[in-house]
């Protein structure tokens, strides 16, 4: 009899587990069908970061543009300045006030920017996170991103769509600080010229290399 319970036990394990695995192969598959048809977007975005008690410590506003494949241009208004430019396979850190650019491979910087998605490839998402999927309602959906390594930077990534147009992300750090990012202004697949992802910093600015 303990022997047929343990292998009871067993069984219905493995069923869950595969029932689990299952589930979230689909989200992942859904989120990358959705994220994929965005050939590209734009937006305005608010920015918020707070503390493990969930006080504000930091509210910027800027704006982005996504471009497939690869493509990306992040700009935070002044008084915290900021750029962040990819071109499919390095990004670049440019800080008017430090005068200062930092340029590191892509994979690199995915984790730290998680807006990334929006131009990169949507192919491995089940390798690199385990997904899981929210319904609210007809329109809402939410996608929480947990990554598989620990080397990560974040927590977990949960991103809002209603009616298939990304909203906001939330991201949650090893620190227990919370970034949420809201959009506003959001236009999907209109066209974007390359050249509107190009960066222009002054020669006199230093420039550091990341690890490659």
């Amino acid at each position: 009899m303990i022997k047929s319970g343990r292998t009871l036990l067993v069984t219905i394990t493995l069923v869950l587990f595969s029932a689990v695995t299952w589930a979230q192969d689909q989200a992942a598959q859904r989120l990358a069908d959705t994220l994929s048809s965005y050939a590209t977007f734009q937006a305005a975005f608010t920015q918020t970061v707070a503390d493990d008690r969930g006080r504000v410590i930091q509210e910027t506003t800027g704006n982005l543009k996504a471009k497939r494949p690869g493509l990306f241009y992040w700009e935070t208004n002044p008084p915290t300045n900021q750029f962040i430019v990819s071109d499919g396979e390095t990004v670049e850190l440019y800080d008017p006030d430090l005068e200062q650019v930092t340029i590191q491979d892509l994979d690199e910087q995915v984790s730290t920017t998680p807006a990334l998605l929006l131009s990169g490839e949507t192919d491995g998402l089940a390798e690199t996170y385990e997904i899981t999927e929210a319904r609210y309602g007809e329109h809402t959906r939410e996608f929480t991103l947990v990554p598989r390594s620990e080397d990560s930077l974040f927590l977990s990534l949960t991103l809002t769509f209603y009616d298939e147009e990304l909203q906001a992300m939330r991201l949650e750090d090893s620190l227990g600080q919370r970034t949420e990012l809201e959009f506003g202004n959001i236009r999907i697949n209109q066209p974007v010229a390359d050249v509107a992802f190009k960066l222009d910093y002054p020669e006199s600015v230093d420039v550091i290399q990341g690890m490659q």
